[in-house]
């Protein structure tokens, strides 16, 4: 079993690097396998709902890392997504290629755990945590829980490492996901299937 870690800050070594790195250990004392993803610092588009990708079962747009990330994420077990708090939200660019990674790959992810984590100098954590973990309700992913909100404090890696609060929270983590991906690997039949999405629209109420 295979976890991705994606790394959504543009410094490759710095504090989500950290976090990540202490979810990643807890996972591979438990047996499980890890795999790294960089976000990278270079140019991302947003989305543009053009709605292509339900005809080509992938974004329009080829030339970033959507794609390979969408790939990436249904090849894993599970992931964790790591992000830097910018004004009290995750990175933009992670933002702007998750909302389309997960559009484009709409049913491709259900029933994978996930979590996130981030990391912050001072306050917003809680608000950049929620809203990741958005992501994936709307991807029936289950999220996996620690013993407190996933977030580590401080500026430098360094400071990261002095939170020792933050970094128990993110072993935590990784145990409770290597439980649950073997709970899920002992062959418990999945959840019945509605096989009719409703999408209503409240202009008038039909």
């Amino acid at each position: 079993m295979k976890v991705l870690l994606l790394n959504g800050s543009p410094n490759k070594d710095g504090c989500t690097f950290t976090a990540l790195s202490e979810v990643g250990k807890a996972l591979t004392k438990n047996g499980i396998e890890t795999e790294w993803f960089q976000l990278g610092t270079k140019p991302v588009h947003g989305c543009i709902a053009c709605r292509k990708c339900s005809e080509l079962k992938a974004c329009i747009f080829n030339d970033d890392i959507c794609n390979d990330l969408a790939a990436k994420i249904r090849e894993a077990d599970g992931l964790v997504v790591g992000s830097p708090v910018y004004f009290s939200g995750p990175n933009g660019a992670l933002c702007a290629v998750l909302d389309r990674v997960f559009y484009s790959s709409m049913g491709k992810f259900k029933h994978k755990p996930a979590a996130c984590v981030v990391n912050c100098r001072r306050s917003g954590g809680t608000a950049a945590f929620e809203r990741l973990n958005k992501y994936f309700t709307y991807a029936q992913m289950p999220v996996v829980s620690s013993q407190y909100w996933n977030v580590v404090h401080g500026f430098t890696p360094e400071h990261v490492e002095k939170d020792l609060e933050g970094l128990s929270v993110m072993r935590v983590l990784g145990n409770n996901m290597a439980w649950m991906l073997k709970c899920f690997n002992s062959g418990v039949p999945l959840p019945e299937k509605e096989e009719k999405r409703y999408m209503t629209n409240f202009h008038d109420g039909k």
